[in-house]
């Protein structure tokens, strides 16, 4: 009986200290992302998301950040980078995949979304709706926008007859066909090109927010800015922050908590804040190089937008040919930004 009992003694002792090594188990995350440690959404979200992982899990989970594609490829790659399990975790737009992810494309409609925190919030219960069979490959962190989208060009651009034969590097597919029924030329290119395309006159301007073209120098490059009337911007990008899978479903219960607690909704809104607080720099940095933004009244926003509806239209008929409810995501994407989205705001003003 004394045998049996120390046996038994022994085993749960084991087990137990099986248990509390699990529970002590360290983990290193790595992030990758294609943009500088300065950048608005590194600064302002990922930096602080992953102090906040750190300090939630008293330290079992450590966080090394890896800017500027520092671990190889290019922004195109990230999303399989996640998936694969080249890394733990990426921040990409799902726009450098054209076709692959495309009923996220609702959000990157012309004239839908507003300002960063907002929108990203719409995004994200769009995502919760809609989206979760698309990113069934990844354990998704946020999706989010970024704020409302400009015209940067070498030359005014004070109505649409001005956007006529222009060379603009657009970011998505949506986008370049914004860009093409306005009248431009679109150049498709990851962000971080941006600046050398513009310094070698590759391109003649560029479509990105406030944020990014601060830290990209684009107002030193470019000295024509153009936004809009309304609440709503020009376009936007769909964006997520996203872990691998295999890598999430190995950690402990406690530190899948401790994930789940960083994720989501509130997650999301804080990386579209990081955007607007990025955007709140443009003004300011304009004023210093003496260049000045135009922002079209009302009536010639109106044009713009009359000029893109096709696009909306043939969209819905796009998805629906794929098997989609195309119009349902539309209304989807609307309903949700409305839920967030103050239409008395004006998506240029900061």
């Amino acid at each position: 009986m004394f045998r049996k009992l120390a046996i038994a003694g022994c085993v749960a002792a084991g087990a137990l200290a099986l248990t509390v090594s699990a529970q002590a188990q360290d983990v290193t995350l790595k992030v990758h992302h294609f943009l500088s440690p300065q950048s608005p959404v590194p600064k302002y979200f990922i930096g602080p998301w992953a102090e906040k992982v750190e300090k939630d899990s008293g330290g079992r989970i450590k966080v090394q950040i890896f800017p500027t594609m520092q671990l190889g490829g290019k922004p195109p790659s990230l999303y399989d980078q996640a998936k694969d399990g080249v890394v733990d975790i990426i921040w990409t737009l799902t726009g450098y995949t054209p076709g692959r992810f495309p009923k996220s494309e609702a959000f990157e409609l012309p004239f839908i979304a507003g300002k960063g925190a907002a929108t990203s919030q719409a995004a994200w219960d769009y995502y919760d709706k809609n989206l979760r069979d698309e990113f069934k490959d990844v354990n998704v962190i946020a999706a989010f926008v970024h704020g409302p989208g400009l015209v940067h060009a070498n030359k005014p651009v004070e109505k649409l007859e001005d956007m006529k034969g222009l060379k603009l590097r657009g970011p998505t597919r949506m986008t370049n066909k914004l860009l093409e029924k306005l009248g431009a030329i679109p150049v498709g290119m990851p962000v971080p090109a941006v600046p050398e395309a513009l310094s070698k006159h590759v391109i003649d301007g560029a479509v990105v927010p406030w944020e990014v073209s601060v830290p990209l120098r684009i107002p030193e490059l470019v000295h024509h800015h153009t936004g809009f009337s309304g609440s709503r911007g020009l376009y936007t990008s769909f964006m997520v922050f996203a872990m691998n899978k295999a890598k999430y479903e190995s950690l402990p219960d406690d530190l899948k908590k401790i994930i789940d607690g960083n994720s989501g909704s509130e997650a999301s809104r804080l990386a579209g804040l990081a955007m607007d607080k990025g955007d709140m720099a443009g003004p300011p940095a304009l004023a210093k190089i003496g260049d000045e933004q135009t922002i079209l009244d009302e009536a010639e926003t109106q044009r713009w937008k009359d000029a893109a509806k096709d696009i909306e239209a043939a969209w819905i008929e796009e998805m629906n040919g794929k098997g989609f409810d195309g119009a349902k995501l539309v209304e989807n994407a609307k309903a949700a930004i409305a839920t967030y989205v103050d239409d008395e705001t004006p998506a240029y003003q900061y």
